[in-house]
């Protein structure tokens, strides 16, 4: 894990970028709550990198539209198993 908040917002970001993961995903991934992803990702990266949080803050919109389809694909897996 990062040293810096500054650097683990960096990293989540290129986690996130380069895998679309969802923040849910990147939490785990790094061992950190998803409130810790979200704040990081939405409020203090773009203090430090503009550019980076422009582009993550693309893969979060993304993730956004998507989740209620994400959603339904979960509550049918659950019945399929039963």
């Amino acid at each position: 894990m990062p040293d810096t908040m500054e650097e683990r917002a960096c990293e989540l970001a290129v986690y996130m970028i380069e895998t679309g993961a969802t923040v849910r995903a990147a939490a785990q991934h790094f061992g950190i709550s998803k409130s810790t992803v979200h704040k990081d990702l939405s409020q203090r990266l773009p203090q430090y990198n503009k550019l980076l949080y422009e582009q993550v803050r693309q893969v979060l919109e993304v993730n956004k539209r998507e989740r209620h389809i994400r959603g339904g694909m979960a509550t049918q897996r659950k019945y399929k198993k039963a």
